[in-house]
């Protein structure tokens, strides 16, 4: 369209409504007669790839929880976040900072937890060196409950209600900021409701930041492990735990529901005792490397290194299940972005009296391991591989003992001073 002597009136119809206008109006030039009355473009339709995370369950179903962790947060950054109850779940936290990545931790403080579990959010605060999150229930809710109906009327008509308002509600507030969040859950946890949960999911029930139906996924990391497996991992990462633990108690709420347990007693059974068994839920939760391979980790076949030791002291850690890695085969090991199969590796000197110590327990654990996707091996860190072991490996004294991962070329070092075969299977089953 052209413009003569004076302004023309445009009327654009519902189509072109649809266009969308970068100069809406414009200024008179006395001298310059202006030659369009706007400059439009069309909308260009963004196509937007919408994960398929059904799939995504699969592809990650016999992933160990550390690399479940890490690819949430490889897909989500800031805009998801672990979601805290003062329990076992600080395994959660581990795992996230084993990744080495940023993230965040949020919590929800019921009013009527507790002491012990107060106490421990200050140790795991100071023990990590993060804030959590504290999310609270709204003090007019709570208020005309409990004027209503008193401070223990879910011992009559049930616990559904005392947690809609002190923890449903909270977390729905928590979860309209995020896209993601983490939980704990595991699927031994209560035989009702949790035997089916997959490790990622789109959440059923919450919606995230963007609203609707699909917009918050819920990232469940430890779904296939086993109660026992997450404190063998607990107490082998000496991470500090909730002390009701030691009284008896086993999965953690709210001081009026939460009970310790008989031996022999399912540890949901500690929690609304009261109720049905079958619901016992709050409302928030509705590789082999080839010879080739090995003969690259030792430097194209030829940095495999044999017993030679010391003048006087004879080599350690000698088994056919166990891989001896040079200083080429520990550095090709080490720069791996991408391994076939994890790898437990001590780092040791055969004079020192530790590490002869602990052999006895490090060479069953290469027979236990021995054909189930895990390589053990040894690398000599004394002499001439020291200040490589201490730059590059971690090395602090001997022994030590890392873990490297699949998914990741940085390798996790074994924390406890407890070298028995059940501590390092339990460190290593928590990361494979």
């Amino acid at each position: 369209m052209r413009l003569w002597d004076r302004p023309a009136i445009v009327s654009l119809s519902q189509r072109g409504c649809a266009l969308k206008p970068v100069n809406a109006e414009f200024k008179w030039n006395d001298s310059i007669v202006p030659l369009a009355a706007a400059i439009v473009e069309p909308e260009v339709a963004v196509k937007i790839e919408v994960e398929n995370y059904e799939q995504l369950a699969e592809e990650l179903q016999n992933s160990s929880p550390l690399e479940i962790m890490d690819k949430a947060f490889e897909k989500f950054g800031n805009d998801i976040a672990i979601a805290f109850s003062g329990a076992e779940d600080v395994a959660l936290i581990e795992y996230a900072k084993l990744t080495g990545r940023p993230f965040r931790v949020f919590s929800l403080d019921t009013g009527r937890l507790n002491p012990e579990t107060y106490r421990f959010f200050d140790a795991v605060e100071k023990h990590y060196g993060i804030h959590i999150e504290y999310m609270f229930p709204d003090a007019v809710e709570v208020q005309a409950m409990v004027r209503s109906k008193g401070l223990f009327s879910f011992y009559e008509d049930g616990h559904q209600e005392c947690c809609r308002v002190r923890k449903v509600r909270p977390l729905r507030r928590a979860l309209k900021g995020l896209r993601a969040w983490i939980t704990g859950q595991r699927k031994d946890q209560s035989p009702g409701t949790r035997s089916g949960i997959p490790v990622v999911q789109v959440d059923p029930v919450f919606e995230g930041m963007d609203g609707g139906v699909g917009s918050l996924i819920k990232w469940n990391p430890m779904a296939n492990v086993e109660g026992l497996n997450a404190w063998n991992f607990l107490g082998a990462m000496n991470v500090p735990v909730n002390s009701l633990h030691s009284q008896g108690y086993v999965s953690i709420g709210c001081e009026p529901c939460t009970r310790p347990i008989l031996p022999g007693q399912h540890e949901r059974e500690g929690r609304w005792w009261w109720e049905d068994a079958k619901a016992k839920e709050c409302g928030l939760h509705k590789g082999n490397l080839k010879q080739d391979d090995l003969a690259q980790l030792n430097g194209n076949g030829n940095g495999a290194i044999h017993s030679n030791g010391a003048a006087g002291v004879a080599d350690i850690f000698n088994s056919q299940n166990l891989v001896n890695l040079s200083s080429a085969g520990i550095g090709n090991l080490l720069r791996l972005e991408s391994r076939k199969e994890p790898w437990i590796v001590v780092l040791y000197a055969p004079w020192c009296q530790f590490c002869q110590g602990m052999e006895k327990s490090y060479l069953e654990l290469a027979d236990k391991l021995a054909g189930s996707g895990v390589r053990v091996g040894k690398f000599r860190a004394d002499g001439d591989g020291k200040e490589f072991a201490k730059q590059e490996l971690q090395l602090g004294s001997f022994p030590t003992i890392l873990f490297f991962p699949k998914h990741s070329s940085r390798p996790i070092k074994y924390p406890s001073e407890k070298r028995d075969v059940d501590s390092l299977m339990a460190f290593v089953n928590a990361l494979r």
